[in-house]
């Protein structure tokens, strides 16, 4: 390894006019030259380093030791076409030792010295630098659970198709889990996670290298394939892919299985923008939502005035909550041995906008994918406050007062410490009565764990709703601590003509009796019904048509306890709506 005389530094600086530089001058920019932390190099015209100083030295050592470096005679090579060029250049180097990566911005600058052409190159580590600039780009255009390009990149590539003329047709495909919300509450968000990694790795299988998967959010992907020839390849592709998706998920040691949610639009037919194509197959997924779930629908324009319409009761709803255009009817929980009043349940109905009564039916599952059914809650409890003097002239003092919560609110430890103290300011929280559905107890929200003894800890009683058609099993049923359980109305109806709803209903009406539960039969409406329950079974209170309808608080009007109607005067004529149904319900005792 050579160096450059002190001649040659004097020439040089004789050359610019400068004066002789001193041996101890000499010396100094030696020293200041070997600690400089970026490495530098001189080469002459035969590519020969004449001087290196220790970054430089470090560098080319690295560089020896790459397992994947440019080749030397090529690096030689192109040391020497700088040399020769006379223009200074600024090149950037990538390295890989092992699995280490480095990276060293280089610039080169071709000089002459004392008549000799030399190349002078400083060269800097910009490895970190460069990491960080990855981690942001990743970060930006890559889902970093998944690795799966995001929602900016599958734009980006189909706003390209649509600026190039040649590109006439391809499909964009809107996917959804199935239940997904179910599986992360039961087995955790870390499996939950898990199995978006491994079924991101099914439905990237079989792609071609044009077409795109990407995680939009969290349990939502966009698939662009492209090119298409037509609707029968896109179905024949995704029918494959469904297929895929049957075997189970293995992940840590829990067997796990999913389906997903397909709607697929087709440019330039159902749309000629990104947006207008991922909203319509966004519309066409819903479809396949509403329909039962884990199929493929391709949009068409009466899904879109499906969606309109559904656009319409959001808004509907959301003007709803904001001028609080929400009423309260009441349903009677009866004795059907006494016909006594055991309690009555709060049922929230909608006034829209002409002023007709909405069910619950068409504005509650959507106020709990809105995030509106906290607010909602909080509403049917302000009412029943406002309301209790006319709820204890119309239905008895010691009658409870049941509220449902969605399993969603059930499972938040933040709502519903709210929703508890709520209760508890009231005054009178030994009144209520929670009804939850039993996916509360049986998905691991831990509602039993955390959030029922605060609600026990104010007096408020825990009820099981709708029991028999979730995820319910008679083993689950004794782990769960409840102080009533309503057997769902689809094991009630025409019970008298049902055998093996009649061997169900003894194993719940036992099992219940064993735990200290309340049994609850809902939905009975006629007479037979009622008298099957009365003599067949142990089951003391019932709700239902049979009994009442549902009673708004504007029919609601002071009552004066008369004895209850014979079973035959009351299986003779139907429950009415309204006042009708109120008078039935005062026939009540209380």
């Amino acid at each position: 390894m050579h160096s450059l005389t002190r001649n040659d530094f004097q020439a040089g600086a004789a050359a610019t006019g400068q004066d002789d530089i001193s041996s101890n001058e000499l010396r100094v920019l030696r020293d200041l030259l070997q600690l400089l932390p970026a490495g530098v190099t001189v080469q002459d015209e035969q590519g020969q380093f004449i001087l290196v100083n220790e970054a430089a030295a470090s560098q080319l050592q690295l560089a020896a030791s790459a397992t994947q470096p440019p080749p030397v005679d090529e690096r030689h090579a192109a040391n020497l076409d700088l040399l020769r060029s006379g223009r200074p250049v600024v090149l950037e180097e990538v390295l890989s030792c092992g699995a280490s990566k480095y990276v060293f911005l280089t610039a080169h600058r071709p000089v002459q010295i004392a008549g000799r052409n030399l190349l002078i190159s400083a060269s800097t580590d910009i490895s970190e630098q460069k990491a960080f600039e990855d981690q942001l780009f990743r970060s930006a255009y890559y889902d970093e659970l998944t690795s799966l390009p995001t929602r900016r990149v599958i734009e980006h590539r189909v706003n390209g198709l649509i600026r190039d003329d040649s590109q006439s047709h391809f499909a964009l495909a809107f996917l959804d889990v199935d239940n997904f919300k179910h599986i992360n509450d039961y087995y955790g968000h870390a499996i939950g996670d898990a199995l978006l990694v491994e079924l991101s790795k099914r439905l990237g299988l079989a792609l071609r290298d044009t077409d795109i998967l990407s995680r939009i959010s969290g349990d939502e992907f966009l698939l662009l394939l492209n090119p298409i020839s037509g609707n029968d390849e896109v179905a024949e592709f995704i029918h494959v892919m469904q297929e895929r998706l049957k075997a189970p998920f293995f992940i840590e040691e829990s067997e796990i299985f999913a389906s997903t949610s397909i709607g697929v639009s087709l440019y330039p037919v159902h749309g000629r923008s990104y947006e207008a194509l991922r909203q319509n197959a966004d519309i066409a997924m819903y479809r396949v939502k509403n329909n039962g779930k884990g199929s493929i629908a391709f949009f068409d324009n009466s899904m879109e005035r499906e969606a309109l319409a559904r656009m319409k009761i959001e808004q509907s709803l959301r003007l709803a909550i904001l001028e609080k255009r929400f009423c309260c009817a009441f349903q009677a929980k009866v004795d059907i041995r006494t016909q006594e009043v055991k309690g009555i349940e709060a049922l929230v109905r909608l006034r829209d906008d002409e002023g007709v009564i909405q069910a619950p039916g068409t504005f509650i599952d959507l106020a709990v994918e809105l995030g509106l059914i906290d607010e909602l809650t909080f509403l049917v409890l302000a009412e029943i406050v406002k309301s209790i003097d006319l709820i204890n002239d119309t239905f008895g003092p010691t009658a409870t007062i049941s509220i449902n919560v969605a399993a969603k609110q059930a499972g938040n430890l933040e709502f519903m410490r709210r929703f508890a103290r709520a209760i508890e300011e009231t005054g009178f929280p030994k009144r209520f009565m929670i009804e939850v559905t039993e996916d509360a107890f049986v998905t691991r929200t831990h509602f039993q764990d955390e959030i029922l003894p605060i609600l026990r800890g104010i007096g408020v009683g825990i009820s099981i709703d709708d029991f028999g058609i979730g995820y319910s099993s008679l083993s689950a049923l004794a782990d769960i601590t409840a102080d009533e359980i309503k057997i769902d109305r689809s094991f009630i109806t025409d019970i008298h003509q049902r055998p093996r709803s009649q061997g169900i209903l003894r194993a719940i009406e036992s099992l219940s009796e064993a735990l200290g539960m309340t049994v609850i039969a809902e939905g009975i409406e006629s007479y037979e019904e009622l008298t099957y329950l009365q003599a067949a079974t142990k089951i003391r209170y019932a709700q239902g048509y049979y009994f009442a309808k549902p009673i708004f608080l504007e029919d609601l009007r002071p009552a004066t306890p008369v004895a209850s109607e014979s079973r035959a005067s009351m299986s003779a004529r139907p429950a009415q709506e309204g006042r009708q149904s109120y008078s039935r319900a005062s026939g009540f005792r209380r």
